[in-house]
């Protein structure tokens, strides 16, 4: 507790065993300096792909030529937020599934998706819920800022056209995927949300360390 806030962590953490999106790199690490073994400071070597965890896909992710993860602004990640809790039994969110969004400009699903991570050691995924393209294009319309969700993706796995990224992408909408919700209460929170910063590859998203508050 800090202030009468309650902090939530809901990061997922980078590691040999997470889950990962099928067909991204592997995470690898290794320590290459090490005290135990007669060296003056302990040096890891990390070795990972931008879409590992929890991270924010930039619009360049999709749409080439367009805005970066360096280049992403920081009032999209930090601000009011609202957690939606959809029902078990949805496998593909609906536009009737967002309810009323007046005043809300950043919005993360919790999914029967949060369960997954009880069981990292399965692997990864593909049954998980995702963002239909009408709801992609309602979120757009009511103008929302940043979208998350709790798996590795807010699109169908399989999808041939990729039309729930596209669409939130050119609305330059902020994606956040692989948040852990699993103790979040639907509601209101403020999100913090900061994905590293690097140059260079092709700027398409960065894992990001995020946090909820809730007052």
């Amino acid at each position: 507790m800090l202030c009468g806030m309650k902090i939530y962590d809901v990061t997922v953490a980078v590691s040999e065993s997470v889950p990962i999106y099928e067909g991204d790199p592997r995470v690898e690490i290794e320590s290459v300096r090490s005290i135990a073994g007669g060296d003056n400071s302990n040096v890891s070597h990390l070795c990972l792909g931008a879409h590992t965890g929890t991270h924010v896909d930039a619009p360049n992710h999709f749409i080439d030529g367009t805005r970066r993860v360096e280049d992403l602004e920081l009032e999209k990640l930090v601000g009011p937020c609202r957690v939606i809790e959809i029902d078990e039994s949805v496998t593909s969110i609906e536009p009737s599934d967002v309810g009323d969004l007046n005043g809300v400009e950043r919005v993360l699903f919790k999914t029967r998706n949060s369960a997954f991570w009880n069981e990292p050691e399965k692997g990864f995924r593909t049954d998980f819920t995702y963002i239909s393209p009408d709801a992609a294009r309602a979120l757009a319309s009511a103008g929302v800022k940043l979208v998350g969700i709790d798996y590795l993706s807010v699109e169908k796995f399989g999808s041939s056209d990729f039309a729930t990224h596209i669409t939130l992408l050119k609305s330059e909408i902020v994606i956040v995927e692989g948040l852990d919700l699993r103790e979040i209460e639907p509601g209101d929170y403020e999100i913090f949300c900061l994905p590293m910063k690097y140059v260079g590859g092709t700027g398409d998203g960065a894992p990001a360390r995020t946090i909820l508050i809730k007052r």
